[in-house]
């Protein structure tokens, strides 16, 4: 379980979103990069940290620059810390470089740099193309700096992604049949679509209840589901995982190795590393992560945490591989779990013949598109409760010995 993948996490945004949990610091409009002490301080504290990190045989073969707004900053900053990892832990040649990006925060010239010094995938934060909505979710930007946002990433980065959120308060099916128009028109290689979710702790979430208007009913945000498969499926698109299309071979390599349940290196405030079967995330505010790092570089980068049981390594195979298109292989399971646990596996998905299709001659279990994947929570309930004995069951007990 060696990290072939780096995340970056760059918590800085002019404001918060109104949908936003994520661990971010609000620089308002005027900072960024350039003019913030607090940004310049936080990458030299990110340094730190990668440099701190052991070094494994195998080099990074993708990186991606997530937030916040990693847009805000500057280009040496951005060449600083792909050096920085660059020195650290090596990156292949081929290593796709991902930047997340949102309209008004970047000129063409600063897009240019960021390409420049190795970013080769974009992924443009639109998430709608009516201002009113985007006004409702406290975005910054309007939708002619969305337009020019994507003239400019089409003249510097033909690779590139957009997201769109469906479900929000007050959106028609009409307007989300035109984002989608939309979306499709701009011929970006990849397009993500998110369903609202309301966290307690964001202003959404504080001040709608899930179902009450003016949020979409349950039947409402179903059909957007439906209707974002059928356009994007028809228009080339494959639907290669619950939330994300992709042109043939511009699927995210990045997203794949968390979907896949591979080990990966996080990094920054908030980050959650998976390393050597570890899971483990840093604080959430900026001074906590600057003295979290402190006691890394004092413990010469080893973590004190404890290894994930074979039942979670299971069960999180199971959620994260079941959100693919290609869903998961039964054999490779049955070498790491036991014939035992997948036969119950097995027994509890074939109750669901509308959401889940077993494949015996490819040796395969995935969810239906569109069905099994709305109703994806569903299956994963049941999944969970028939293997909540699994710690019992000697098949399972011998995986265990022969893994350790």
């Amino acid at each position: 379980m060696i990290p072939t993948s780096a995340y970056l996490h760059i918590p800085f945004c002019r404001r918060r979103c109104f949908y936003c949990d994520f661990p971010i610091s609000v620089i308002g409009d005027r900072k960024r990069g350039e003019t913030s002490g607090a940004m310049a301080q936080y990458v030299d504290w990110l340094c730190q940290e990668i440099r701190a990190t052991p070094k494994e045989a195998q080099p990074l073969r993708t990186v991606f620059f997530g937030g916040g707004t990693p847009s805000l900053l500057s280009v040496e900053q951005v060449i600083t810390l792909l050096a920085t990892l660059q020195d650290s832990l090596n990156l292949t040649a081929t290593a796709e470089i991902s930047m997340e990006m949102d309209p008004g925060t970047f000129t063409l010239a600063q897009l240019q740099g960021f390409c420049d010094a190795g970013v080769n995938r974009i992924s443009l934060g639109v998430q709608a193309f009516q201002d009113e909505l985007l006004q409702v979710c406290g975005r910054t930007h309007t939708v002619a700096q969305i337009e020019d946002a994507i003239a400019m990433v089409r003249e510097t980065c033909g690779n590139f992604s957009l997201d769109l959120i469906s479900g929000l308060p007050g959106q028609t099916l009409a307007q989300w049949e035109e984002s989608l128009r939309v979306a499709i028109a701009s011929h970006p290689t990849h397009i993500s679509t998110y369903d609202l979710v309301l966290e307690p702790t964001t202003v959404f979430g504080k001040r709608y209840q899930p179902g009450s208007q003016p949020l979409p009913t349950d039947d409402h945000a179903a059909q957007m589901y439906r209707l974002a498969s059928q356009r994007l499926s028809a228009t080339g698109y494959r639907h290669y995982e619950v939330s994300n299309y992709a042109r043939p071979s511009f699927e995210c390599r990045h997203n794949q190795v968390y979907w896949q349940n591979e080990a990966y290196y996080g990094f920054g405030m908030g980050a959650t590393s998976y390393v050597n079967f570890q899971r483990f995330s840093r604080p959430r505010t900026r001074e906590a992560y600057f003295t979290w790092v402190q006691s890394l570089v004092a413990a010469q980068g080893q973590i004190d945490c404890p290894v994930d049981t074979l039942q979670d390594r299971l069960l999180e195979t199971l959620m994260l591989g079941l959100r693919l298109a290609d869903g998961l292989q039964i054999e490779p399971l049955q070498q790491q779990f036991g014939s035992s646990s997948v036969a119950r596996i097995l027994d509890c998905l074939r109750s669901y013949p509308d959401w889940v299709a077993v494949d015996s001659i490819e040796g395969r279990v995935r969810l239906t598109d569109p069905e099994g994947f709305l109703f994806s929570n569903q299956v994963l309930v049941a999944l969970w409760e028939a293997l909540s004995d699994n710690e019992q069951d000697p098949s399972f007990q011998a995986a265990l010995y022969t893994r350790e």
